[in-house]
């Protein structure tokens, strides 16, 4: 499209989410970026124009922002997936679920059919909590194959399975002293292994967790943005964000035809961060002033705990229902100190990883020491996932000028396990605690931390609103937020916390021409009816995407 050339697009509805003017009857666009909103009347007036007319039996919705992803989720669907649910992945194809150990090990036979000798299997999505019976171990899995390495992700990426052949293979034995390496009574390895430091021992296997850059990955990610609306997102993480891989993201990132921005934050401290973070934090300074309009840098990932469903969050008292030991740490309080200073007081933007309101304490404390030490104001420092923050928490995150990035997808996905084999219905009933932290005046927003669970604002945004498990229970009746709310976080409110407010989240001119393409007005659908809204396509820049169904 021609930089100077005014194109108006009539819509059934334009939804801007702008307080000012929440919807009108078309949009105007010139170059990338929103020229005007208004009646066709109105929009005219800007002077010569051409229309469009694509989206007339379309509502046209702010392009939605997830605040927590990962891009190599779109790699994961080049291995074999395990997992409980039912997922689609980029092209469209229907993975089913398995339900037992039986039906897992069937799916990875049908894997191992296709390999060539040697070839290690990878497989993700397992999710023991689901599956009757024994959890599964390396016994089961050496009924797959005992001559082939076998690697499996679990679904909360902070676990992985192995057989006893790659057991063999990377030398991990009962005198193995690695932390999470679990062992059985006998002292010897189950073949699950706990937290990044013992997944890390696999070291022919760890590619899924983001080891090499795949441009393939890349690109699947952004045609998974596309199928659900999303035209900005944080690569949580990023653990190229220093090496020369970059340039290679700015490549296919940048160019016209890729159809999300993202904001890739550095993976630094505790889960796979090396070197010295003074270092670091200057370098990635550096790096924020070279970003573009699609590339985003200076953001910063720190670790602290690890997952509620693996037993691996670190929990206030009284800990786990079940009595087990109190998760991991992925970073002792001296390192996050360390890292988390160096990174605040270069200017990062820093999201630290707090699954555990235990982990969340220690993320407060840290930042109202650092904040002695370091003064600063508007750094929207943010705590992601927030699962088990407490009120009082919440009240601390106001006084700090923090945000929440909330994981209010565990209501569906995890829900009724939190409340009876994890949690007990009380803490249950406060979890992703969107209503309180609304009332205490904290900036959140809802993620989906793909490939943890699918990419899907509208979903998330529909969990937060209905908090309703598969059970049929609703989890926390007061922590239900309402469906303007739910948007709200899905768009200006994941903006803001990405430092992104003033270009993307609302439709507004003078912002960039991102949009959602959808089926119908999300405004007049029913908590549950957002996750039934058909994505129909995006809009980024200007340029023109369609949605694969």
């Amino acid at each position: 499209m021609d930089s100077s050339e005014q194109v108006i697009y009539p819509a059934k509805l334009v939804r801007t989410l702008d307080p000012a003017r929440p919807s009108a009857e078309a949009i105007m666009v010139r170059g990338s970026r929103i020229r005007a909103i208004g009646s066709l009347d109105e929009l005219e007036a800007h002077g010569p124009s051409r229309i469009d007319d694509r989206y007339a039996d379309s509502v046209i919705f702010p392009g939605m922002v997830e605040a927590h992803a990962h891009a190599k989720s779109g790699g994961m669907w080049e291995q074999t997936y395990i997992g409980f649910y039912t997922r689609k992945g980029p092209d469209g194809k229907i993975w089913t679920g398995c339900t037992s150990i039986e039906e897992v090990q069937e799916r990875l036979w049908e894997a191992d059919s296709k390999l060539d000798e040697g070839e290690v299997l990878r497989a993700w999505g397992l999710d023991p909590i689901f599956l009757p019976g024994d959890r599964l171990d390396r016994r089961h899995l050496d009924a797959v194959s005992n001559t082939r390495p076998i690697f499996i992700m679990h679904q909360s990426g902070h676990l992985a399975t192995v057989n006893s052949e790659m057991l063999r293979q990377e030398g991990i034995d009962r005198d193995c002293p690695v932390e999470g390496v679990v062992k059985d009574s006998a002292g010897e390895p189950t073949g699950e292994l706990q937290e990044p430091p013992a997944i890390a021992l696999v070291k022919s296997a760890t590619s899924v967790l983001g080891g090499e850059f795949s441009a393939s990955a890349l690109r699947n990610f952004g045609a998974d943005a596309c199928n659900h609306g999303v035209t900005t997102a944080a690569d949580l993480g990023n653990p190229f964000v220093l090496t020369r891989d970059l340039e290679a993201h700015r490549d296919i990132i940048d160019d016209e035809s890729y159809p999300v921005r993202l904001s890739l934050f550095h993976r630094g401290g505790g889960m796979g961060g090396n070197g010295d973070a003074a270092d670091e934090a200057e370098r990635v300074a550096e790096l924020a002033t070279t970003s573009t309009d699609k590339v985003r840098l200076g953001g910063v990932k720190l670790f602290l705990d690890g997952s509620i469903q693996g037993f691996t969050a670190r929990l206030q008292d009284p800990g786990y229902i079940s009595g087990d030991d109190n998760g991991i740490w992925l970073s002792s309080p001296e390192q996050f100190y360390t890292a988390f200073r160096a990174y605040h007081a270069a200017g990062a933007l820093v999201h630290v990883h707090c699954n555990g309101d235990e982990a969340t304490e220690l993320y407060l404390d840290t930042v109202e020491q650092v904040l002695r030490e370091v003064p600063r104001w508007d750094h929207r420092h943010t705590v992601t996932h927030s699962q088990l923050s407490t009120p009082a928490q919440y009240r601390r995150m106001k006084a700090l000028g923090m945000c929440a990035n909330i994981f209010s997808n565990h209501i569906w996905y995890w829900g009724d396990q939190h409340r009876d084999l994890i949690l007990g219905p009380d803490r249950a009933e406060r979890m992703d605690a969107a209503a309180t932290a609304l009332r205490v005046g904290v900036p959140i927003s809802f993620h989906c931390d793909t490939p943890i669970t699918p990419l899907d604002p509208l979903a998330t945004a529909s969990y937060a609103a209905e908090r309703a498990t598969p059970s049929g229970r609703i989890l926390g009746e007061h922590e239900r937020i309402s469906v303007p709310d739910a948007l709200d976080a899905v768009t200006i409110g994941a903006a803001y916390m990405l430092k992104l407010d003033h270009l993307v989240g609302t439709l507004e001119s003078g912002k960039f021409a991102d949009f959602a393409i959808l089926d119908r007005d999300p405004y007049e659908c029913s908590p549950s009816e957002l996750r039934e809204i058909t994505v129909r396509g995006t809009v980024v820049a200007g340029r023109h995407f369609s949605a694969v169904r």
